[in-house]
């Protein structure tokens, strides 16, 4: 195993020693990796999940070599590309075990917390990413809580319980909760398994980047449209985009469009006013409970990736977002408001006659069609 990496202090900690974040200035971990390169021509015969990426991922497979699965794995990633334009393409990530794209980074948190052989494993989500990390828990065999606001999707919280972990409803926003698994994650022997702090998660993400570069025969979209809340799958597409491209396998780097909901926007506003750095907003409710974080621990990065690929932030309202739900639904495929506002954002401002995948991230059985406004 390889060290975390602190980008602000330059701290440095051994995997091993389940430290959840920089001692000094308590931001998230980066990873200190060096990926390998991916041969398109070797991946016909390997497995079909995002193992067969084995060279980029910093946990290879238990074992195994040519792409062989974690001992953890569900037989995650591999999900398809359908167009909805002649320029625009979905890719279907609510097609998981789990139903939503976490399971991409769950696999590898859990795989690693599997060889680290924690007393218990902690997390905090406001509900996909507990679901995902509950069901690879279980998988793995290791004991399990999730913290989750009391606001969560039932279905959500049914999901975390079934999977045999515990669920902890925590009065309050999203905040809360994960100021609940902070404190839990400092005791001893507690692995936490945050889809936040933990670079694990991104390289885990990437994997959705590495898919689409495979499945279009070697090449990019002109643009990747990505929810922005934490920004796990937008952070993860950056390292993808950037490994491709350093082994020439990519000639072009895409522009990210980052897109948050109008009543949560806070890495929106920062980008349009030039700055580095979030201020937490004011904020309304949202349908899209998803990605309405008012204080992305990666919000420096997340802010430094789009403005670096050329791309912008967009903001939908939650009448835009029920709308692209009920088109989604129209056209066969049912996803959950916030997997919604990746479309309902491309419908809304357009994106001319650029080339562009978005991602449908959450399945509507879990949350049920958005109440009427």
């Amino acid at each position: 195993m390889t060290d975390y990496r602190c980008a602000v202090c330059g701290v440095r900690s051994p995997v091993e020693s389940l430290a959840w974040c920089c001692p000094r200035c308590h931001g998230p971990w980066d990873l200190d990796f060096t990926a390998g390169p991916v041969s398109r021509n070797s991946l016909a015969g390997r497995a079909g999940s995002l193992w067969r990426y084995e060279e980029a991922l910093p946990l290879s497979a238990t074992g195994a070599t040519g792409g062989g699965p974690g001992a953890v794995s569900l037989g995650e990633g591999r999900t398809p590309l359908v167009p909805l334009t002649a320029t625009l393409t979905a890719k279907l990530d609510f097609l998981m075990p789990t139903l939503s794209f976490k399971d991409r980074g769950a696999v590898m948190l859990a795989e690693l917390a599997r060889r680290l052989r924690p007393r218990r494993v902690i997390a905090d989500s406001s509900g996909n990413a507990g679901t995902s990390i509950a069901a690879y828990c279980a998988r793995a065999g290791l004991d399990c809580t999730v913290y989750v606001p009391e606001a969560t999707s039932p279905k959500k919280v049914e999901q975390i319980a079934a999977h045999g972990a515990r669920p902890e409803l925590v009065p309050g926003d999203r905040e809360a909760a994960a100021r609940r698994a902070h404190a839990a994650a400092d005791e001893d022997g507690s692995f936490y398994a945050s889809h936040v702090h933990n670079p694990y998660f991104l390289h885990g993400t990437k994997t959705y980047v590495y898919e689409v570069w495979e499945d279009l025969g070697g090449r990019l979209p002109d643009v990747l449209v990505l929810p922005a809340g934490n920004g796990t799958l937008l952070l993860g597409a950056q390292l993808a985009v950037g490994e491709l491209h350093a082994h020439g396998l990519i000639a072009q780097r895409p522009a990210m469009i980052a897109v948050q909901a109008a009543a949560v926007a806070p890495l929106a506003a920062a980008f349009r006013a030039g700055r580095e750095d979030i201020t937490p907003p004011a904020t309304a409710p949202t349908l899209a409970e998803g990605i309405a974080i008012t204080r992305p621990p990666r919000a420096r990065q997340i802010l430094s990736a789009v403005r670096a690929s050329g791309g912008t932030f967009l903001t939908v309202t939650d009448d835009q977002i029920r709308a692209a739900q009920l088109d989604l639904a129209a056209r066969g495929l049912f996803v959950e408001p916030t997997g919604a506002a990746c479309w309902a954002a491309v419908r809304a401002h357009g994106l001319g006659d650029r080339t562009a995948v978005v991602p449908l991230c959450g399945a509507g059985a879990k949350t049920g069609l958005a109440a009427g406004g």
